[in-house]
């Protein structure tokens, strides 16, 4: 951001191009902007250790107020997101495990293939052409409503869905490649020999130890989340901290921009101290070890 021409004061001239020259460098000395970025960066740096994230220059509100207040929409989008991504992936996986080399195993397979390689910013615009503008199922216009209402979560099942697509298609990769692997050990010919049922050997057995592996690539898939919410949020206008970050690069809020780079950066060290968490719960070896 500082490398690009231009910052918030040059913004606010171009508003009003009647604000004279002294007054614009009153405001890059009001904002620290006249200092070198170092110093602007330990600036920041020492106002968040005392919970000071700076102010929106252009309406002087407070950064965290800003943060705080667009957080739940983002929160809830990506839950969305992921429990749709959860729902999708592990059984798609079992099933093409299950059936591998037969005709579910290859339709899920070009399945995840697609939701890998459709960029998201097209997946929303195509899902609201068909879903929203053709047949009128779901709203397109900016939520109004309470976040927990039944209107706002109506309204959260498209951008849900495309945010969350590429997650569960990565996954379901995933799951399928580690239930095959699991299929073929030792154990589980054992535990078919000993006559268990079928759906106990994979529901039990099979699937406590492919889920691992889903667990470290869906910790890793926060970030692609995170960085996803930045155009769906776009896409759709949803109010959270993606949309929010799109309109502070384009008036060059370098406090709003820092503050919500460092709140993802926070939710995918988050992210990968829960995989950490349920490594354990999956695989009593990795709790002894601590």
């Amino acid at each position: 951001m500082h490398i690009t021409p231009g910052d918030i004061v040059d913004q606010l001239v171009a508003a009003n191009p009647n604000v004279p020259s002294h007054e614009a460098a009153r405001l890059r000395r009001e904002f620290g902007l006249d200092q070198p970025v170092w110093v602007q960066y330990l600036d920041w740096m020492q106002g968040v250790l005392t919970g000071d994230f700076g102010e929106v220059y252009s309406s002087s509100r407070d950064v965290s107020a800003v943060v705080l207040a667009r957080l739940p929409e983002t929160i809830a989008l990506g839950l969305f997101g992921w429990v749709f991504a959860i729902l999708i992936a592990i059984p798609g996986g079992i099933y093409a495990a299950v059936n591998k080399d037969q005709l579910g195993d290859t339709v899920s397979r070009f399945v995840a293939l697609s939701g890998i390689s459709i960029p998201n910013f097209w997946l929303g615009l195509m899902l609201m052409a068909v879903f929203a503008v053709q047949l009128d199922w779901f709203p397109t216009l900016d939520p109004q409503t309470s976040l927990l209402s039944p209107s706002m979560l109506w309204w959260l099942i498209l951008p849900g869905v495309t945010i969350g697509t590429a997650a569960a298609a990565n996954m379901m990769r995933i799951m399928r490649t580690s239930m095959a692997e699991e299929l073929n050990k030792e154990y589980v010919t054992a535990a078919r020999a000993k006559g268990l049922p079928e759906r106990t050997v994979i529901l039990k057995h099979v699937l406590r130890n492919s889920l691992i592996s889903v667990t470290t690539v869906a910790a890793f898939l926060t970030a692609s989340i995170v960085a996803g919410s930045v155009v769906v949020e776009t896409v759709f206008g949803w109010p959270g901290l993606g949309r929010e970050l799109i309109d502070a690069v384009h008036l060059r809020e370098i406090n709003l921009i820092l503050a919500i780079t460092l709140f993802t950066g926070f939710f995918i060290v988050l992210a990968n101290l829960l995989a950490d968490i349920v490594y354990a719960l999956l695989d009593p070896r990795i709790r002894d070890e601590y």
